[in-house]
């Protein structure tokens, strides 16, 4: 699969339904192997996708794990994140 194929797909969370945003919104962590590690979205640019239902901003970044990546379908990505714990926030951006 080339990058570029994934670029317009929408993000969605199995464990809840809620949309995550679009892969083209945003970076993607890479190892030096050419791997995806993550696919991160930052508090930059105004992206109100995942932020909490009070209005409130959480700080940082939303880092989704390549391992929590369940499906990548023609039109979105599915992925499992059970709570606000495993959104991890490690990447510097």
């Amino acid at each position: 699969m080339l990058l570029s194929d994934l670029a317009g797909k929408e993000i969605i969370n199995l464990y809840d339904g809620a949309k995550l945003g679009l892969v083209g919104d945003a970076d993607l962590a890479i190892s030096v192997t050419g791997n995806i590690e993550a696919i991160i979205f930052s508090s930059r640019g105004g992206f109100s996708g995942f932020w909490g239902g009070t209005g409130e901003r959480e700080r940082g970044a939303l880092v989704i794990p390549w391992q929590a990546v369940k499906k990548v379908g023609s039109e979105v990505i599915i992925v499992d994140l059970n709570n606000k714990s495993e959104r991890q926030t490690k990447y510097s951006i």
